[in-house]
């Protein structure tokens, strides 16, 4: 049986304290104490609700500028009339028309992390649902990428706004940061998203809302957060 490096043994210690409830700023000091990588670690919360996905009043979806970023920017592209294009590559779009981008796209381009779309323009991107609705780039009025002040929209996204949704499970993940924030930065992004999910309880949930939530790095296991 191979011996396990010095490295490996101290993560592993410090993933069975991980399973343990923390508060969220010793659950920070933790996640920060896990050997460094040679690249900056995306720190991802994901929280496990008592929600029912299949009803319609129960699902959470929607968009977050985090106080202190996430750490990284965005390529967006914007449907909007033809006149507005040079407004939304202002805003900061990489890519920006109107049935000109449709067609675009629908010949197969996809290289952008977020779409936005104007609401005039929603009949001609309805279409793109087979493209843009697999892969979470389908614009939505729940996510605010419908906006009819798409200016703002476009240069929120391209800041670092993201995009958080329950999956059929009744998970919540969403980026908060990178592992080279400060402890004070972490610690200030998860408890506005932490806050901001428990403010946004649905009526019907009854009972413990957060079952679970926990932190983690890229290439980190996760550290439990006491909610």
């Amino acid at each position: 049986m191979p011996k396990l490096s010095k490295r490996r043994k101290a993560a592993e210690q410090i993933a069975k304290k991980g399973k343990e409830k923390h508060q969220v700023s010793d659950a920070i000091k933790l996640l920060k104490s896990f050997p460094a990588t040679k690249f900056d670690q995306t720190v991802e919360i994901a929280m496990h609700l008592s929600i029912d996905p299949r009803q319609a009043d129960q699902q959470l979806r929607g968009a977050v500028s985090m106080p202190k970023g996430v750490g990284r920017s965005a390529r967006v592209v914007c449907f909007c009339p033809s006149d507005k294009a040079d407004a939304a590559k202002a805003a900061g779009a990489v890519e920006a028309g109107g049935e000109d981008l449709v067609k675009k796209v629908e010949g197969g381009w996809l290289d952008f992390d977020v779409a936005i779309s104007t609401p005039d323009m929603m009949r001609f991107v309805g279409k793109l649902g087979r493209a843009l609705g697999p892969k979470g780039l389908m614009p939505s009025p729940k996510a605010g990428t419908v906006a009819a002040d798409f200016e703002t929209a476009v240069s929120e996204f391209a800041a670092g706004k993201v995009e958080y949704r329950n999956d059929d499970s009744g998970n919540i993940h969403c980026v908060v940061g990178k592992m080279s924030f400060s402890e004070e930065d972490l610690i200030e992004n998860l408890n506005f998203f932490i806050n901001m999910i428990t403010k946004a309880r649905p009526a019907a949930v009854k009972g413990d809302y957060v079952k679970k939530c926990v932190i983690s790095g890229t290439m980190t296991p996760s550290v439990r957060i006491d909610v």
